[in-house]
């Protein structure tokens, strides 16, 4: 991060900016031809990324009943990622599945030859760690083709600016985007959020959001084994690294960021936090390596002076909380009792959530995932204006804004976040298989950690 940078976005900028860019998405659906698969009402879909949740996109893709499609192409830099991704997928959605072994990519550039195997029009499906979302991202748009892109978007002030261009070119030339932050598609939360915003609760005066829970994915890594590369080994465990992914808080907490926003209908504008390794070792003394805090407790606060506060822990036997409120003048209400988009969602008269209190509750529980993939897909077939980066990218920054405000112990800004010259991860549209590692280890095989209040300009 640059303090003396001469030309800054600011938030406000920043903000106007993606006023325009919706309002161009809107003009631009009603004056540029659709984009569609050539010649067929068929949608082609490759799938870049092919663990747990790009295998769960590609099969939410196959279960939209607006049309044909189908998958065509598969890429991943691991075999075995994609060959247990094929498995799976051929079993359950095996009629919409058309990817034969010489459309299953491997490597650096598998993304691209997978996208080659496509059709303006068709679908490509991003669920790699975030780092690499402008660089496919880029090529998508190249090959004129619709884009679904799992969260995070961004992981850095470079990336995030990246991406802002990008979505104002995809939507020059008419192409649909979404954005897995699939809470947005859940009617609770939307019914939620109409009531809110109706003063159902009164005026917001404070927000709480939990994800407390033990060690999970690859929150937490020892050294790297003698048998794979430390570029194969971060992407492999790319919860451990912020180039990669942000990190655990980027990754793990971004959905509970998101929506209590949404529920304010503002973002955040500064963060202050804490945040600490506990535990440097496993059982046996072999030391951890990632560069994740065991612990996050993080104050956002809005332009109006309200505040939001997140706690976040990775810890075996510590209590377990994975919630979100909203408390307003009038009542609370609970927008998640449990998980990424947990329900009921509910409304509470005074500041004590009981039945006694209670005022109203959701009743409709249709899967969110499924959701953004029914509506992007009318969207394409319909050709509407919808383009979901730019509320992707504002998410991923104010996310990290907290994760930066608690890596360096300095207070942190939106436009010092979005601003930010620190490129984790600089040139990774040229990587190959033999490129270095964006982090180097030590002597001992350690990775750089976040020390707050040592360095604080930039997270390590």
């Amino acid at each position: 991060m640059n303090p003396n940078e001469t030309n800054p976005t600011s938030r406000r900028d920043f903000i106007k900016t993606a006023g325009g860019v919706a309002v161009a998405s809107t003009l631009t659906g009603m004056s540029v031809p659709a984009v569609h698969a050539s010649g067929s009402d068929m949608i082609q879909v490759a799938l870049v990324g092919c663990g747990g949740r790009g295998t769960g996109a590609a099969h939410q893709a196959l279960s939209t009943k607006s049309g044909p499609i189908k998958l065509v192409a598969m890429a991943d830099v691991f075999l075995d990622r994609l060959n247990s991704s094929y498995q799976g997928l051929n079993q359950e959605k095996g009629t919409q599945m058309e990817v034969p072994e010489d459309r299953r990519f491997i490597g650096f550039d598998a993304y691209q030859k997978a996208m080659d195997c496509l059709k303006p029009g068709d679908i490509a499906i991003f669920a790699t760690p975030p780092a690499f979302r402008w660089v496919h991202f880029q090529y998508a748009i190249e090959k004129r083709l619709n884009v679904f892109m799992e969260k995070p978007v961004t992981v850095d002030g470079p990336g995030s600016r990246k991406m802002l261009k990008l979505a104002e070119e995809a939507t020059a030339k008419n192409l649909k985007v979404g954005v897995g932050l699939m809470c947005r598609h859940f009617q609770p939360l939307q019914e939620l959020h109409d009531r809110i915003s109706n003063g159902e609760i009164g005026d917001i005066i404070a927000m709480r959001g939990y994800r407390m829970h033990g060690p999970v994915a690859s929150f937490r890594s020892t050294p790297k084994p003698a048998n794979i590369s430390d570029m194969e080994y971060q992407i492999r465990r790319f919860h451990s690294f912020l180039w990669a992914s942000g990190g655990n808080f980027s990754d793990f907490y971004i959905h509970i960021i998101d929506h209590l926003s949404w529920m304010k209908n503002a973002w955040p504008i500064k963060a202050q936090a804490l945040g600490g390794r506990h535990y440097r070792q496993d059982a046996e003394g072999t030391p951890f390596i990632d560069q994740n805090f065991d612990t996050y407790a993080v104050e956002y606060t809005f332009a109006d002076g309200t505040k939001f506060f997140f706690d976040g822990r990775c810890m075996d036997g510590a209590q377990g909380i994975y919630s979100s409120y909203v408390h307003g003048t009038k009542g609370m209400a609970i927008a998640d009792p449990g998980g990424d988009f947990g329900a009921p969602t509910s409304i509470f008269k005074g500041q004590l959530a009981n039945r006694a209190n209670l005022l109203w509750e959701s009743k409709d529980t249709r899967n969110p995932y499924q959701n953004e993939w029914d509506e992007l897909v009318l969207a394409i077939r319909n050709n509407k204006p919808y383009n979901e980066v730019k509320r992707g990218v504002e998410a991923s920054v104010v996310t990290s804004m907290g994760r930066m405000a608690a890596h360096t112990g300095q207070e942190t800004t939106f436009e010092m976040m979005l601003n930010s010259t620190h490129e984790f991860a600089p040139g990774l549209d040229k990587l190959t298989k033999d490129s270095p590692a964006p982090l180097q280890p030590d002597a001992k095989g350690r990775y750089p950690v976040p020390q707050p209040g040592i360095v604080t300009k930039t997270e390590y």
